[in-house]
């Protein structure tokens, strides 16, 4: 049995559909490390700093959580930390093509690694950082999307 998953992601902001994959992530594995890719090619609207501080502010109620961001290739970071089961969000059909494509990438890069593909509940489905940011960019509201805790990150 495999006790901690690695869930990845840019987190550009963490939204309440990343807490809910977090949640039942380790309710499953039982411990779950959060890693925050730098990701400079995605051009983030937040940095790398201010991600990891939200992430931590919206899971710090949540036992049994790690932060940590990384640069380079994910299965790089499993294998610093360990972690041989990658957890994945499916929030539409069209997100599995794609997630499909990068879990065989990892596996060819690590053959121990397995990735375990999730989907967010319902009332969370339609959530995604994109979303949020362009919301952010027009001025609009997004604390029904988000954490209430990470609200001081998007009022800036």
């Amino acid at each position: 049995m495999r006790e901690f998953a690695i869930y990845p992601g840019t987190f550009d902001p963490i939204t309440n559909g990343h807490v809910d994959i977090i949640k039942r992530a380790r309710d499953i594995f039982g411990k779950v490390i959060i890693a925050i890719a730098v990701s400079e090619r995605k051009n983030p609207m937040f940095s790398i700093e201010e991600r990891v501080a939200m992430v931590k502010i919206a899971t710090g109620e949540i036992d049994n959580i790690e932060v940590v961001s990384f640069s380079g290739l994910l299965v790089s970071c499993c294998q610093d930390y360990g972690i041989k089961t990658i957890v994945r969000g499916l929030r539409v059909a069209s997100d599995f093509e794609y997630e499909l494509q990068i879990g065989y990438a990892n596996t060819s890069l690590d053959k121990e690694i397995d990735t375990v593909y999730l989907m967010p509940s319902l009332k969370n489905a339609f959530i995604s950082s994109t979303i949020v940011r362009d919301i952010i960019r027009h001025d609009g509201n997004v604390m029904h999307l988000v954490p209430k805790s990470i609200e001081k990150f998007l009022k800036k």
